[in-house]
């Protein structure tokens, strides 16, 4: 998933970390993820995220790799 996120954001010209909270903040559900920001460049990017839009087509690509599992330890 990580090359993944690295070609989108060179097609876009945008930090890897932009293209990854962008996908997060797509995500039914997420209203506040934590972006755990340590230096104005992180929060430049959160703040940048919410405002790039990914198409379809991004969004597959990205998700295209992963493999779901189940969670463990929950009842």
């Amino acid at each position: 998933m990580v090359e993944g996120v690295a070609k989108v954001a060179a097609e876009r010209g945008v930090p890897p970390a932009q293209v990854a909270l962008a996908w997060l903040l797509g995500k039914p559900g997420v209203t506040a993820p934590i972006i755990g920001a340590t230096k104005l460049g992180h929060l430049t990017d959160a703040l940048a995220a919410e405002e790039l839009e990914l198409t379809d087509d991004e969004v597959q690509r990205l998700e295209e790799p992963y493999l779901p599992h189940p969670v463990l330890g929950h009842v």
